[in-house]
This record gives structure tokens, C-alpha cells and sequence, in this order.
């Protein structure tokens, strides 16, 4: 049987597009993009190119664009830079939702732990959303940040994010959101949402692995301490020669993303609900998880009654689906975010996420289909 890549969550194919304009970059292109000769001014002006491109995908100002190595360090810098700008520290809060990725909610225990910040938990609906009122329930003076994600990783579930952001705007916090799922798969605005930074990956639109960004207004941004010391790139908080062949396919990635986006959430969301009708129709007991009304076009997380989920996946082999976060793989434990969402150990163990993207064909839908109906019906008869 041959190979299906329906596991775009975890990271996206490169698309040959921007392979393209990488290539020129990897193999003639010198210089540092701080140094002041011709040479530098070339990459930074590749730099600067990139950097209007990425801003303008989630609605933000170029010169509030921080490159770094990924949504994950974007993450910890907003969360670690703001408490360590703090003048009290140990004395204030972070709220951080129950199903964000690990990158916020690990960070933010850390510093609970090391006693810098006080961190609670926004629970979710059984649909694995945020209700506003909940965050307004956890507010007060002494929280500095709110983090709560666009989408979903395991279920694509989105977020109310504007009436999140008003709540937590009339506290006087600031509101950080991870969009790393939703930027290039569905429209964001920075003005819309009401986020004041927004962290996303190369990776996860088609570009390149190893390079993201944090995208955050220009206030915000004077709120933050860097994590890495040295040359004071990126506006002090970023120290590193930059990335260029990376930053460029990024750039790259975000402009194909922008123009390409809702075509492509239509053709892919049609894909994903031929994959779940064909796998509803052929096998008893296969359920979705999440709010159905709200989630991204390519996501889907189906519970199969009766089948271990890492079975299934085995039994499926040349099918690449995953049984959670790619950043929890090899984790005993059963996923983080379908338990906040109230299933049972047995029903979160049974659950595997299928993520579509923008080279997935209906052929690939159809073999993924039938590899995944045999892969059931196989655990399910070993286990009767």
C-alpha cells in the first residue's frame, strides 16, 4: 500500500513553491543579515521582505514581527519575557487554558514552580472550548497575561477569541494566543481577535521547519525580557544571526497561505468529511470529539469504540495519523486535552486525530479510508 501523509497538525509538507525561493538563498546568497556591507544589506532586505509577509497573514505590523526558532520558543519568550519583566514577581497570575499546547502550559508551571508567577487553568466545555465567562470568572488585577489558543492540535476545535480578548483586556492583562494551527488555514487578525501576540510556525503552513515567529504589538513587545542575550537582534529580544534561507521560506509559506487559504479550507474540509462519512458508513461505533460547529477544515479526531488508538495506528502503518500531540508522542498517558474535555481514559485512549492538508487527494482519502476500517476491525477482533 502506498504512503498517505494525513498528519498536517504535527508538520506540514514543504511545499516546492517555497522550497524555491529558499534554494537561492542556500546556495549563493552570504552574509549577515546585521552586517552593514552590501552583502548583509541583501539578507536583511530578504529579512525585511519576509517579515511583511508573516505580518501580514495574521494581521499584525511588520515591525512588531520576531523571528525565532518556532511557535514553541515564541511561546516561552511571552510567557518567561513577561514575567521576568515584571517589577512583582511571584505576585501575579497567568491563566492558561487547559488544552493549550505544552510549550504554554509547562512553561507556565515552571514558573509557578520556581515560584516567579501563580498559574491557573481555564477549564473547557465537553466541546473543548473557552467560554468567555469562565475566563472572566479568574480574572483580577493581579493577572498579567491570558493565554488561550486559536485551535485546537488534537481536535481543531477554534476559540471565541474576541470576547476572550475584551474580558481580559478590561482587567488591563495582556492576551497572548498561539495561532500556530489556525494562521494559513483559516483568516486571523490580530485587530479582530484582540490579541496582543500571536505566536505560529513555519512548519505547520507548508514552510520550513526550525523557524517561526512571534507577531505582537509594538506595546506588548516593551513588555517582554529576552530569553537569549547577545547582539540584541530582533529588537533586543532574539540575540542570534538570523535565519535567512529559513526566515525566507517562511515568508514564502505565509504569502501562498494568505492567497491560497480559503480556497483550500473548502477543498480540504470536503476531503475530511468524506473520510469521516466513509469510516461513520463501514464501522459501528466511531465518534467525533470536539465541538463539530467551531473547529478547523482539516481536523478531525474520531474515537473508535472498542480499538486501542496506538493499535490502530500500528495497523495502519504506510497511513500517517497520530494518537495526539506531536510534541507528546511516546507519552503512556492518555491526551491531556481529551480528558479536560471530560472523556474517559478508555474513550481518549481510543481516539486518533486525522489532519488533512494541502496536498491530500481524494485517492489518498479513499486508500486512508479503507487502511483505516481494515486497522479497526483487526484490534477489534484481536480484543473480542
Amino acid at each position: 500500500m502506498r504512503e498517505i501523509y494525513l498528519d498536517y497538525n504535527a508538520s506540514a509538507p514543504l511545499d516546492a513553491r517555497v522550497l524555491q525561493e529558499m534554494l537561492p538563498v542556500m546556495s549563493d546568497a552570504v552574509g549577515n543579515a546585521s552586517s552593514v556591507h552590501r552583502f548583509g544589506r541583501r539578507q536583511a532586505a530578504l529579512v525585511d521582505e519576509a517579515r511583511e509577509h508573516v505580518a501580514a497573514l495574521v494581521g499584525g505590523h511588520p515591525a512588531g514581527v520576531v523571528f525565532t526558532s518556532g511557535a514553541t520558543e515564541a511561546n516561552n519568550l511571552v510567557l518567561q519575557g513577561i514575567v521576568a519583566a515584571t517589577d512583582d514577581g511571584g505576585a501575579v497570575r497567568l491563566l492558561v487554558s487547559a488544552v493549550e499546547h505544552a510549550s504554554v502550559i509547562r512553561t507556565a508551571q515552571r514558573l509557578a514552580a520556581c515560584g516567579l508567577a501563580k498559574s491557573d487553568v481555564i477549564a473547557v466545555t465537553s466541546g473543548g472550548f473557552v467560554e468567555p465567562a469562565r475566563v472572566e470568572e479568574l480574572l483580577g488585577s493581579d493577572v498579567l497575561l491570558v493565554s488561550v489558543m486559536a485551535a485546537n492540535s488534537e481536535t481543531g476545535v477554534l476559540n471565541p477569541l474576541a470576547e476572550i480578548a475584551e474580558r481580559v483586556h478590561a482587567a488591563g492583562a495582556l492576551f497572548h494566543c498561539d495561532a500556530t494551527q489556525m494562521a494559513g488555514r483559516l483568516p486571523f487578525d490580530m485587530s479582530e481577535s484582540g490579541a496582543d501576540l500571536v505566536s505560529l510556525s513555519g512548519h505547520k503552513i507548508c514552510g520550513p521547519a526550525g523557524v517561526g515567529a512571534l507577531v505582537a504589538t509594538r506595546q506588548s513587545l516593551k513588555r517582554l525580557e529576552a530569553l537569549l542575550h547577545g547582539g540584541g537582534h530582533e529588537r533586543g529580544l532574539r540575540s542570534g544571526s538570523l535565519n535567512v534561507a529559513g526566515i525566507v521560506g517562511l515568508g514564502a509559506a505565509a504569502q501562498i497561505a494568505a492567497q491560497e487559504r480559503e480556497q483550500e479550507a473548502v477543498t480540504v474540509a470536503a476531503l475530511r468529511d468524506r473520510l469521516v462519512s466513509g469510516l461513520q458508513a463501514n464501522l459501528a461505533g466511531v465518534h467525533q470529539n470536539g465541538d463539530l460547529s467551531r473547529r478547523l477544515p482539516n481536523t478531525a479526531n474520531l474515537c473508535f469504540e472498542g480499538a486501542d488508538a496506538e493499535a490502530v495506528m500500528s495497523n495502519m502503518d504506510s497511513v500517517a495519523v497520530s494518537i495526539g500531540s506531536a510534541c507528546s508522542s511516546g507519552s503512556i498517558e492518555p491526551s491531556a486535552v481529551l480528558l479536560a474535555m471530560g472523556l474517559s481514559s478508555e474513550a481518549a485512549f481510543e481516539s486518533v486525530r486525522f489532519s488533512l492538508g494541502r496536498f491530500t487527494t481524494p485517492e489518498d482519502v479513499a486508500t486512508a479510508t479503507q487502511a483505516a476500517i481494515s486497522a479497526v476491525e483487526r484490534v477489534r477482533a484481536l480484543t473480542a
